[in-house]
C-alpha cells in the first residue's frame, strides 16, 4: 500500500514541475487568464465605400492598413476635434521640440526600446515569484515592481511644496476616510 501512494506522489511532483516548466520562457508576472472571449480585442471594420475613381486607389501594400481598416486611434482623435494625420507625422510641434530638446540635452540612445526590453525581461526573470506563486499562477507583479513604483500622493506633496499648481490632481482616498 505504502509504494503506489509513493509512486503517485512522485507522479504530481512532477507533474508539477512538468507545467512550472511550461511557459515560453518569458516570464508572465500577471498570471491572468480568462476562458472567455476578450470583446475589446474585435473591432469591427469600416463600412466599404464606392471610390469616385478607381485610378486615385493606393496602390495595396501586403501587410499594411487599407481604407477599411479600423482607426481607434485616429478616430478618437478626429472625433475630439484634433488632426488624426499628425498621429503618423514624424514633426514634432512647438510643444513637443521644446520637451523633446529637453529631454535629449545629454544625448540619445538610438536603441532604447530594444535595451529597456532586455532589461526588463532580465528583471522579470530574477522576480518571477516562487515555485507555489507560479504553479497556482498567484499575481506577483506588484510585488515585483514594488521597488520601482511611485507613491502618489507623496510626488504630488513635494510638487505643491514647490509651489506647482496640480488643479486636476485626486484627493488622497485616505485623508477623507
Amino acid at each position: 500500500m505504502r509504494v503506489p501512494a509513493m509512486k503517485f506522489g512522485l507522479a504530481l511532483v512532477g507533474l508539477g514541475l512538468l507545467a512550472a516548466c511550461s511557459n515560453d520562457g518569458n516570464p508572465d508576472l500577471m498570471n491572468i487568464r480568462s476562458s472567455t472571449p476578450d470583446e475589446f480585442s474585435i473591432l469591427p471594420n469600416k463600412p466599404l465605400e464606392q471610390p469616385e475613381d478607381y485610378s486615385a486607389l493606393p496602390t495595396p501594400t501586403p501587410g499594411q492598413t487599407n481604407r477599411a481598416d479600423a482607426t481607434p486611434t485616429a478616430d478618437a482623435v478626429a472625433a475630439l476635434g484634433g488632426n488624426p494625420d499628425a498621429l503618423t507625422s514624424d514633426r514634432a510641434n512647438s510643444g513637443e521640440g521644446t520637451l523633446l530638446a529637453h529631454a535629449g540635452r545629454y544625448g540619445t540612445n538610438g536603441n532604447i526600446r530594444t535595451v529597456l526590453a532586455e532589461e526588463d525581461l532580465e528583471y522579470r526573470r530574477k522576480n518571477n515569484g516562487k515555485l507555489l506563486e507560479r504553479l497556482f499562477n498567484v499575481n506577483v507583479y506588484y510585488d515585483s515592481y514594488s521597488q520601482q513604483s511611485l507613491d502618489q500622493q507623496l510626488e504630488l506633496d513635494r510638487v505643491r511644496n514647490r509651489g506647482v499648481w496640480t488643479p486636476a490632481a485626486p484627493p488622497d482616498p485616505e485623508r477623507f476616510e
